[in-house]
């Protein structure tokens, strides 16, 4: 869509009412936390891949459930059937792109037998690649039908649209080598592409509780990424129980999974550690383990090396992503920060339970031996690698942390139904919806020397918003009012001064809304010499009315709020509530 800049200022209330300056709602992350990702969105079963200086991040999408469960109850993951996709560029502020709607791309799956066919998306696993004949990049996700098999979807972006390039789960009970029907799972896979462009994926899960239960596979890919390749064989993975994943890291492949709860019997560990000529400690039940191999194909090439992620209380997922040179540990978390915080403010049902929530923590990673080093997870995240640069367009669902904010396309998601209504597009379309007393964080923002001198919101609907800075107390820079029927961008000046050099906050806080969605927003900044460059506008004719459509013939003797219409330059009627009267 095209839209009109409409140059304005902050509008000068003569006489206006006073108002004490907004206490901030509760941060659920806590303030100052990195720890989750999203502070609105519940999400699990982490993968990622590094596209064009960003990091995206995939997900099962718990929050469907939460929502089909009315907030309240457990998690059993049934209604969980579309992926979330997020992504930053500086690993603090992350940008919410919608979710991918697996139960409408998968819709025309074959359902003979029952377990080839669409049931929910558990698990994804993403890799991207430049196609050596056609020079086109592609991005294919795997995702776990329930236990029973492994589905893979392609697209050319790594936000989609998402196609099936099968009728099918391209791993399934009649895959060769594959875990039988019955028996464990054919579920949770990890993929990676080798050094010499090969593709590669490993699943299986929930085999006997004990040290070697024999439910790991791999499976070579075809060119084409979408079918299988020859026959799976095993991963000979001590306490192996579920959450595969794959790189390759010097030349090697390394291969991540969660452990299981069996017990370790000390006479059995000694035995494999013999026999393997290894001298670790046996992992404890739910932690992350990592075995390396020369030749995957060959299951007695697999070396156990040691476990490098703790538990956390439940199922463990996690992946191990390289980004801009520094290596993070993705995980989900089983609640403990934004499950319990939400509770304790008496938005979710003491009821609701294991609603999980991503999370990111840096490790090191030796790649001339493959050695990953132990990661210590906790609320503080990791540090911002890079400042926001606030003069460039920045997407409305870009933030650090969050209340009150909801998703325009998220929210089709409706409550108690098992249907995802959402449509296929994880979009550049997406906006908030946001309400009175709702706000918007975004860290780390660089304004540089001479600052910024203007604001410009492209939004639709009316709604009052203060721009605050700093960290507690919060500082007011200024208030704005916009009002429009219509998407389109309204500038607004910024007070000399307000917003220059390294702030590390931003906040948008709401105080007043009607049916006010926000695209995106961008600050100007002030010429060095301290001139700022002036639009002049042409006359236009402007007329108030009260909230009930009475036309005021004298807004000056009218006290408290009024619509303001007035006809720009461009013949285009527009729309906004003021204030008016002493």
């Amino acid at each position: 869509m095209k839209y009109k800049k409409i140059f304005l200022t902050a509008a000068v209330m003569a006489g206006s009412i006073t108002m004490m300056a907004q206490t901030l709602a509760t941060d659920y992350k806590g303030s100052g936390n990195n720890n989750p990702i999203s502070s609105n969105i519940f999400c699990a079963d982490p993968t990622g891949l590094e596209y064009n200086g960003r990091l995206y991040v995939y997900g099962s999408n718990d929050h469907q459930e939460f929502m089909a469960n009315g907030k309240k109850g457990d998690n059993t993951y049934g209604n969980i059937k579309s992926i979330v996709v997020f992504s930053t560029a500086d690993m603090v502020n992350w940008t919410f792109h919608g979710t991918i709607d697996t139960k409408k791309i998968c819709s025309g799956w074959v359902t003979n037998p029952w377990y080839k066919g669409y049931g929910v998306s558990w698990a994804p696993s993403v890799t991207w690649r430049t196609n050596p004949e056609t020079g086109e990049d592609e991005f294919f996700l795997y995702f776990c039908n329930s236990s029973h098999g492994v589905g893979v979807l392609k697209a050319n972006s790594p936000i989609g649209p998402f196609k099936s390039p099968n009728q099918e789960l391209m791993i399934h009970y009649d895959t060769p080598g594959a875990n039988p029907q019955g028996t464990n799972a054919n579920f949770d896979p990890g993929v990676t592409i080798d050094d010499n462009g090969v593709g590669w994926i490993s699943f299986g899960g929930l085999g006997p509780s004990e040290i070697m239960p024999e439910a790991a596979r791999i499976i070579k890919l075809k060119p084409s990424m979408t079918e299988v390749d020859g026959s799976a064989v095993k991963i000979h993975a001590p306490y192996h129980f579920e959450a595969n994943e794959l790189n390759v890291i010097g030349g090697k492949y390394v291969y991540t999974y969660c452990s299981n709860w069996a017990n370790r019997d000390n006479n059995q560990w000694n035995a494999y550690k013999s026999e393997h000529n290894i001298s670790v400690s046996a992992p404890g039940g739910g932690t992350m383990c990592y075995m390396v191999s020369d030749n995957p194909l060959d299951p007695d090439s697999w070396v156990y090396r040691d476990f490098y992620g703790p538990g956390v209380g439940g199922n463990n997922h996690s992946h191990l992503q390289k980004f801009q040179g520094k290596y993070y540990h993705l995980y989900h978390n089983h609640g403990d920060i934004l499950l319990n915080a939400m509770k304790k403010e008496g938005e979710v049902d003491a009821s609701a339970g294991d609603y999980r929530s991503i999370c990111v923590n840096q490790t090191t990673v030796n790649e001339t031996t493959a050695t990953i080093s132990r990661v210590t997870q906790n609320s503080e995240g990791v540090k911002q690698i890079k400042k926001l640069n606030p003069y460039e367009w920045q997407e409305a669902e870009t933030m650090a942390s969050c209340r009150g904010v909801g998703y325009e396309d998220y929210t089709n998601i409706k409550k108690n139904t098992r249907i995802n209504t959402l449509g296929n597009d994880a979009s550049i379309n997406m906006q908030v919806k946001l309400k009175a007393g709702s706000w918007i964080n975004v860290r780390g923002i660089n304004y540089g020397t001479t600052g910024a001198s203007k604001f410009t919101l492209r939004a639709k609907g009316m709604g009052k918003m203060e721009l605050r800075n700093g960290s507690s107390p919060r500082t007011k820079v200024t208030t704005i009012e916009f009002s429009s029927t219509e998407m389109e961008e309204q500038t607004f000046d910024i007070p000399e001064g307000k917003l220059k050099g390294g702030k590390e906050n931003l906040y948008f806080v709401v105080t007043d809304a009607t049916d006010f969605y926000v695209d995106a927003w961008q600050f100007t900044e002030a010429q060095p010499d301290g001139i700022v460059e002036t639009v002049s506008s042409p006359t236009v004719q402007r007329r108030h009315y009260d909230l009930s459509g009475r036309r005021l013939s004298d807004v000056g003797q009218h006290h408290g709020i009024v619509v303001e219409q007035y006809i720009d330059g461009n013949g285009v009627t527009h729309h906004r509530k003021r204030v008016s009267g002493n």
